[in-house]
């Protein structure tokens, strides 16, 4: 079920989790998981759900793969029905929605472009007309295209990262809050990036501190209407991101920069979702929980 891979982690995760990747590219972004040497681990088949989020309705984007497979498939551990929107990575997808009602809950796929305010609205409408209502809205998508320098950022690359990173927050969220209710999560995905910088992902690290200033503004605002709001900050995790993102030697290489020593895989993200989007997290809102092999940033 998993790659031959050195053995890395506590008998708790039982997972062989790879040190070091094979060099490899693709082509597009933001990649697809299917086509990874080796798959992303997206699944602690050692964890146990406790109906923390029992007939709840969650929306993930880019939840077909990565980091949003991973908790796509958590919170249907924890009860959970989801409406995963995606780009276009249909089979992977395919393959997380198949997962899911094995699990014995309910998928519903979306497949649409979410830097179009339009295209939000729909989604989310269609999401809203399936379900009845939206209960945790995980913001989760992303692209990254590095660059050397700053004046080989183009102004096309600029608005289309700030376009899908944090536009597509701003639009999503507004369309979902007339269907949330007292009691009712929204997580962001940020990123280890957006506090330490990245000195290749300049526009990309620039969205993410924009995401955690979202965050704890969004907040604020919120409060009121006791809809909890957070965030994740992932640090190098293994997704299609960055074989899409990076060249053969540096995803060879990927990870060992943090005090692990490793990348970390998907499924070792997906707790602090679910931990963010239950009621156990009922007195935490506008913080940021750091995911990051050991790294230690200033919050």
């Amino acid at each position: 079920m998993y790659p031959s891979y050195p053995y890395y982690g506590s008998e708790v995760q039982c997972k062989q989790v790879p040190i070091t990747f094979p060099p490899q590219k693709q082509d597009r972004q933001p990649g697809i998981e299917s086509v990874m040497n080796p798959r992303p681990i997206a699944e602690n088949p050692y964890y146990k759900g406790s109906g923390k989020l029992a007939n709840k309705i969650a929306v993930i984007t880019g939840g077909d793969s990565g980091i949003g497979r991973a908790v796509s498939i958590a919170f249907a551990k924890e009860g959970a029905d989801a409406a995963i929107v995606y780009y276009n990575e249909h089979q992977d997808a395919a393959d997380t929605k198949n997962r899911i009602e094995q699990l014995g809950r309910r998928c519903l796929l979306i497949s649409t472009d979410l830097k179009e305010e339009k295209a939000c609205r729909e989604a989310i409408g269609q999401i809203a007309g399936f379900f009845g209502r939206i209960d945790v809205l995980v913001n989760n998508h992303g692209v990254q295209f590095p660059r050397k320098s700053i004046l080989d950022i183009s102004g096309e690359q600029l608005e289309f990262t700030f376009r899908t990173n944090i536009f597509s927050f701003f639009y999503l969220t507004q369309a979902a809050l007339p269907y949330m209710k007292e009691g009712s999560s929204i997580i962001n995905t940020a990123s280890v990036t957006a506090y330490r910088g990245e000195k290749t992902l300049i526009d990309y690290s620039s969205t993410k501190g924009a995401i955690v200033s979202f965050t704890r503004s969004l907040s604020l605002n919120l409060t009121d209407q006791k809809i909890r709001v957070n965030g994740v900050a992932p640090g190098p995790i293994w997704t299609p991101l960055i074989p899409a993102s990076f060249s053969p030697e540096r995803v060879k290489h990927f990870g060992v920069e943090v005090p692990m020593k490793r990348a970390g895989q998907p499924f070792e993200l997906a707790p602090a979702y679910v931990y963010l989007a239950s009621d156990d997290s009922s007195y935490v809102s506008g913080q940021i929980l750091h995911v990051g092999g050991g790294e230690m940033v200033e919050s």
